[in-house]
């Protein structure tokens, strides 16, 4: 497994990390994601450490905290052989102080991760969500005193916008607070957003991406094409009626994944190994999360590390899933004092 710098840190991250929302399943939403148990949990695990794969990636709402819990006794007398990333912002409960990135909330939050993960650090803490209410001065100084206090190593964020992303760490120069290493965020063949303003702050101010839903909420797992339409009442299907999640056009789609088939043939891959390996070749990428329902899923999905795409396959799926820019980025790539668009 190779391992990256996250950011501009010094710490060693696998390019690959395993998303513990399949755990616990409760709660109906979560429960359609997957509902492993602590015995399943553990063989996931086992997987994973054996091909070294050792960052777990969970959040406080996942299956309302129990996915922390499943994931606490998984790896119970091997905490020294893994990283634990999780997140905290989003709503938690009832009382109006329940939510956000207060200097309350946060560290109720992380007081109540380590209880559930049965341990006395986390190694990489996430704003799950920018919270506009709370001055960034409190939220970083919060997170300083719970570094300095020893229980959250590296602090980063997650779905922020560019200007969220930059204000945070021009309050934390200026006040000597941590700065966010990482930001969680959407990217796949078929969601390029991030290149646009994200991936350049990113190399610019030493921000790595952990990626989430690398294969777009399910489109590019092989089971979707022109002859393989969306089944009606899937959690994909239900998602794109609610307009839940990115929106994506039918016909872009089907092109991005006759390009997938036609990597995926020429290279003996799968079609989620090769969009997974594609996304390991952009820059600011430190590492993907995957999720696995069961065995077989997390086995294909280590698939994808210990070989390359070559560049003209790389160019293939560029072009297959290249989208026009919005303003100003057309307008800025025309300039010519402005460095060439990140590839």
């Amino acid at each position: 497994m190779e391992h990256r710098r996250l950011g501009r840190s010094g710490l060693q991250v696998p390019v690959l990390s395993f998303g513990t929302g399949t755990f616990g399943g409760k709660g109906e939403f979560f429960q359609a994601w997957g509902s492993s148990d602590v015995e399943e949990a553990s063989r996931l695990v086992d997987i994973c450490l054996d091909a070294g794969l050792t960052m777990f990636d969970s959040a406080d709402i996942y299956s309302a905290g129990a996915a922390e819990e499943v994931l606490g006794e998984a790896i119970k007398g091997r905490r020294n052989q893994v990283l634990i990333s999780t997140k905290a912002t989003f709503r938690t409960g009832d009382d109006p102080n329940q939510v956000g990135s207060s200097r309350h909330h946060l560290t109720n939050a992380v007081e109540t991760s380590l209880r559930r993960l049965g341990t006395d650090h986390i190694d990489l803490f996430q704003l799950h969500a920018f919270d506009a209410m709370t001055p960034p001065e409190e939220t970083l100084s919060t997170l300083d005193d719970l570094v300095r206090a020893g229980k959250i190593r590296y602090v980063g964020c997650s779905n922020f916008s560019g200007w969220h992303l930059m204000k945070s760490l021009a309050v934390a120069e200026r006040y000597n607070l941590p700065r966010y290493v990482a930001h969680q965020a959407y990217y796949s063949l078929v969601g390029r957003d991030y290149e646009c303003e994200l991936m350049p702050l990113g190399l610019d101010q030493g921000v790595g991406a952990v990626v989430w839903s690398p294969l777009g909420w399910g489109r590019l797992t092989g089971k979707i094409g022109r002859d393989k339409p969306i089944p009606p009442g899937s959690r994909l299907h239900n998602a794109m009626v609610d307009q839940a999640g990115p929106q994506i056009e039918t016909e872009y789609l089907y092109r991005v994944v006759d390009a997938l088939e036609a990597v995926a043939s020429e290279t003996g891959k799968t079609v989620p190994q090769v969009a997974l390996n594609w996304l390991l070749r952009r820059p600011t990428v430190s590492s993907i999360i995957v999720g696995a329902r069961n065995e077989e899923q997390l086995r294909q999905n280590l698939g994808a590390v210990g070989w390359s795409l070559t560049p003209e396959q790389v160019a293939v799926l560029d072009a297959a899933s290249d989208r026009p820019k919005p303003y100003p980025y057309w307008h800025q790539a025309s300039f010519e004092c402005n460095p060439p668009p990140v590839s």
